[in-house]
């Protein structure tokens, strides 16, 4: 059967590209398009689709208000269609907070195989949000300040200097990401990360997870110290990889081709931790669609790593960490609440 999709956006002109791209494959039905929250409001009962695509700024009712009380009322995917502006990637931070799925930028005509490419993308994305693990929100839009709960004795000065820890994520992983992130305590090894998501929307992410977190979390603009305490996120435009200088791990950004259909790729971030860093490190994969991240995993624990992945209960899409255990990546899988307590054990040096 078909994924039947509902498509809510004031302008027609995306309305109408957006039927085009999605009715164009086989597996996916556009059962209608709404101008608004008001009128989609009552095509979500009369056609029961399956997914939405969701605009932000819209007439009647701010599409962020929309997705908050339908998380509420009627949980269901939802993949917003952003802006790439700096607003726009703020919005879309806080529609990922409130339950949406996943999102894409609005696409930029510049030519016809970045189109396909973009069109490719927006179908790959309701296809893992139909298959998605949807929850009501319980958070509102100005959550408050979460801080660290994995207690315990303090990290011993080498712990911190020589121990590493990597996450990768896709699909569902901001939320993941900041889960993790808010239970670690400010004495942690240094953390990279790799989320994938466009270039204009990393530098929010980043802000975000600093300002909720008590790490220092910045996007790694290569060269960097990795230093105790403080989280580098790939930026959205370049591969993030770890390089040794003499006692210290170092950033560095690759502009190679994509891996995976992604760059950044955990993939290549995983490789290079596990030639750099070897058995001082710590892989984390989370929540994604797709198989990013499992060979360089493996490639991780073959160098001595300890790695853990996000279990499929917890998960939104249970696609990369499923695909990382499948190969003998992982030594260990976890919910996420439980997460950032099982990298302090393994860091302390609880078994």
């Amino acid at each position: 059967m078909s994924i039947k999709v509902l498509i809510i956006d004031d302008s027609a002109l995306m309305r109408a590209m957006l039927t085009e791209i999605i009715g164009g494959a086989p597996d996916l039905e556009v059962v209608g398009s709404a101008p608004d929250p008001i009128a989609a409001r009552e095509m979500i009962k009369s056609l029961n689709p399956d997914v939405l695509t969701l605009d932000v700024e819209m007439p009647k009712m701010n599409g962020l208000e929309f997705l908050d009380r339908l998380m509420r009322l009627r949980p269901m995917p939802v993949v917003m269609i952003s802006s790439l502006t700096k607003r726009g990637s703020e919005v879309t931070m806080q529609a990922l907070e409130l339950g949406a799925v996943d999102f894409v930028a609005k696409p930029r005509a510049e030519s016809a195989s970045l189109l396909e490419a973009y069109a490719e993308d927006i179908r790959d994305k309701i296809r893992a949000a139909c298959g998605a693990r949807i929850k009501p929100a319980l958070r509102r839009l100005a959550p408050a300040v979460e801080t660290g709960r994995s207690g315990g004795a303090s990290l011993s000065r080498r712990v911190l200097e020589e121990k590493l820890i990597a996450i990768g994520a896709s699909t569902g992983g901001t939320e993941a990401i900041k889960e993790v992130l808010i239970n670690l305590p400010a004495e942690v090894p240094g953390i990279v990360m790799v989320q994938h998501m466009p270039e204009t929307f990393t530098p929010s992410f980043a802000a975000r997870l600093n300002n909720l977190s008590r790490l220092t979390v910045i996007e790694a603009r290569g060269g960097e110290r990795i230093l105790p305490g403080q989280a580098y996120l790939a930026p959205g435009h370049s591969h993030l990889l770890v390089k040794r200088v003499g006692a210290s791990y170092v950033t560095e950004l690759s502009q190679a081709e994509p891996v995976n259909r992604h760059r950044p790729a955990v993939d290549v971030l995983f490789h290079s931790v596990a030639q750099q860093v070897r058995g001082n490190a710590v892989g984390v994969i989370l929540t994604g669609m797709g198989k990013d991240g499992a060979q360089g995993m493996l490639e991780m624990r073959s160098a001595g790593a300890w790695n853990i992945g996000q279990d499929q209960e917890s998960c939104v899409v249970y696609g990369m960490p499923r695909e990382a255990a499948q190969v003998g990546a992982v030594d260990e899988v976890a919910p996420l609440s439980q997460v950032a307590e099982r990298i302090m054990q393994r860091l302390r040096g609880g078994a």
